[in-house]
């Protein structure tokens, strides 16, 4: 009952903000399950091409989410770089319907992940401007969980349509819908009124405003990231042991209820108990995953659980991570902090897509597996072994003993 009062009296933003995710998503995950099955169905490419198309698409995002996040630093405006990135996607995914190879797939989720690299850094810091530390795990989870939303409400959707016999370029053009809506929700959002700073020094890439606590905490999530490939290949990996391809909408939409369900709860658990253990927990858990899927057998009903924790992982993570990134970053810059998170983990994504497909494909499903989930494991490690130089830097009423 509590956490529905906390969620009430979030701001207006959060709740615009959380609503255009939820759109933006259900057009996103609509495609998303769609789009190995597009791959290897009509374009004729295997898990190589997928690998490279996630890895080239994400990295673009990472470094334009810093680039956004020093402007926003710099204009104090968030709004019209959520605006263009918003839009740049609705205009990019209803092309993939008129591709006719993989080159060309990867050139629309080149320029839609431009517009997320667009939005990101800002709508991250616009979120985390309007709420105070003691809310900003509730704040970020509650926007997760709106996300994930989306991810529930697009496959279901992809699945009708595609139980319906609609064809997938019809289904790629219906995602324009949704797009053009969370354009208008954007140029509904309004800029955070606050302090000037008018004296920022020259952004350059060895950037000491860093402090070192968040530095150590890029090195943790970059190695995470560096096993955290696209979730395509769990899709992949669910149809090699048994699901009907028919039906693999349906098990990532049943996956993506439970960060839908958790991950305000959850993260809003953060603000009390603090963000590293839930961080440790969802990295290790993450890392259980992977290890056990690369050894499981055709048909286990085991699939099931580790799908389901797979997305409990998610549901400690998604908000949480973004959470730390403000307890750790000063007021001034925090569009830069984001900035550096959002493109040290976009960025690890690059060879983490790429490594895992080419493991996937030359070598085995289970020694691609093998590899992200010792990736997990390291980096939750790691976080043990620096716990206390990130208490050190926190606030008293952070601080995770």
């Amino acid at each position: 009952m509590q956490l529905f009062k906390s969620l009430a009296h979030l701001p207006r933003t959060v709740w615009l903000i959380g609503l255009i995710s939820l759109l933006n998503d259900s057009a996103s995950e609509m495609l998303y399950p769609l789009i190995p099955l597009y791959l290897s169905a009509v374009l004729m490419a295997g898990p190589k091409a997928l690998g490279l198309i996630e890895g080239v698409a994400e990295a673009t995002a990472s470094l334009l989410k810093l680039f956004s996040g020093v402007l926003m630093d710099r204009t104090r405006q968030a709004k019209p770089w959520i605006v263009v990135g918003y839009g740049l996607v609705g205009l990019g995914r209803p092309l993939i319907a008129f591709v006719t190879s993989w080159p060309w797939l990867m050139l629309i989720r080149f320029s839609d992940r431009v517009g997320k690299g667009l939005r990101t850094s800002p709508r991250d810091a616009l979120l985390a401007a309007v709420v105070g530390p003691n809310q900003r795990g509730l704040a970020f989870g509650f926007h997760r969980a709106m996300d994930n939303a989306g991810a529930v409400v697009g496959p279901l959707v992809a699945w009708a349509l595609l139980a319906s016999d609609i064809p997938l370029k019809e289904i790629f053009l219906w995602s324009a819908v949704p797009a053009s809506l969370c354009v208008i929700l954007a140029l509904c959002l309004k800029d955070e009124p606050g302090e000037s700073f008018d004296h920022l020094p020259k952004f350059n890439w060895r950037d000491h405003r860093i402090s070192s606590a968040m530095k150590r905490y890029l090195v943790v999530v970059g190695i995470f990231s560096l096993g955290n490939a696209s979730n395509m290949f769990l899709l992949l990996r669910a149809g090699d042991l048994g699901i009907a391809q028919q039906d693999i909408p349906l098990l990532w939409a049943a996956v993506s209820v439970i960060p839908t369900l958790f991950s305000t709860p959850l993260a809003a658990w953060s603000d009390r108990i603090g963000r590293l253990r839930l961080l440790f927990a969802g990295y290790a858990a993450y890392g259980v995953v992977y290890i056990v899927l690369a050894y499981l057998g055709h048909g286990s009903l085991w699939l099931f659980a580790l799908y389901a924790l797979y997305g409990l992982f998610l549901a400690a993570t998604e908000g949480v991570e973004k959470a730390m990134v403000a307890d750790l970053a000063d007021k001034a810059h925090q569009g830069t902090a984001f900035g550096w998170f959002n493109m040290i983990t976009g960025l690890c994504l690059l060879p983490a897509s790429i490594v895992f497909g080419w493991l996937y494909q030359d070598y085995s499903a289970e020694f691609a597996f093998v590899f992200s989930g010792v990736c997990a494991l390291v980096s939750a490690g790691l976080m043990v072994f620096w716990w206390k130089t990130f208490n050190a830097s926190l606030k008293p009423h952070q601080s995770q003993f």
